[in-house]
């Protein structure tokens, strides 16, 4: 875990398991933490690359440098599932891989028809990981005011070198550059978080008697239904909490 997350995420973001044994340990924060160490220590064939992973976990966080930010409801909460892309590639197609994968991402919120924005993270607000970031960005109406659902960055080699994730051919001791070590670059993007997808599809479809269901998921539900009435009456109070 120390070569794959930043110090500040040991005391804002990850929990530590307690279990009296001599190993310190950490559950996850997200995906891109275990499928960057799947190659740890490796040298990597040229044309093995790009790799490219899909993981699905469920993730836990702290999220103790944002109290009091959309901790209420499901927005934002200590545990929640998602879905995270990978890539490790050479050094000469990370950017290429950098603009698809923000392009697969945005396809998706697309297809559930959630009004949405991409931006780019200004170099201040960056991590020291990352070399650029985008940030998809969906319109929530109840606040008026657009959140973030994904994040999408260029690691460059800052994670491959802590991990040693090497590539290609392996030269012989004693000729010249045998020293020398190519290291991969890793990228990484959001493609779903479950619970605060969740949150937009509901505030950006509901109405007055229930829930339209967007077109792209009727299949999944039984009887293929576009619209789902509420089964109770709304409270007669609603508390609306102020922004912190």
């Amino acid at each position: 875990m120390a070569k794959t997350a930043q110090l500040s995420q040991f005391d804002e973001e990850l929990y530590k398991v307690d279990d009296n044994e001599s190993e310190e340990k950490y559950l996850i924060a997200t995906s891109e933490q275990p499928l960057s160490a799947i190659h740890a220590d490796e040298w990597l064939q040229t044309n093995d690359l790009p790799i490219k992973y899909g993981g699905f976990s469920t993730c836990f966080r702290k999220e103790a440098g944002k109290h009091g930010r959309d901790n209420w409801g499901l927005f934002r909460t200590h545990q929640f599932d998602k879905v995270e892309q990978f890539v490790i590639c050479p050094p000469e197609e990370s950017w290429e891989h950098y603009e698809a994968m923000i392009q697969i991402s945005e396809e998706f919120y697309k297809a559930l028809k959630l009004p949405h924005r991409v931006v780019s993270i200004v170099s201040a607000a960056l991590n020291n990981a990352a070399s650029a970031k985008y940030d998809l960005e969906a319109m929530f109406p109840f606040q008026k005011e657009y959140k973030e659902l994904v994040s999408c960055s260029n690691c460059t080699d800052y994670q491959t070198r802590e991990l040693g994730i090497r590539y290609g051919p392996k030269k012989q001791k004693g000729t010249p550059d045998s020293e020398k070590k190519i290291y991969t670059h890793a990228l990484n993007a959001t493609l779903c978080a479950t619970q605060r997808t969740l949150c937009c599809v509901l505030e950006n479809y509901q109405t007055a008697d229930g829930l339209i269901v967007p077109e792209v998921l009727r299949k999944y539900l039984p009887g293929n239904p576009e619209f789902l009435p509420y089964t109770a009456a709304a409270p007669k109070e609603i508390p609306i909490r102020q922004k912190a």
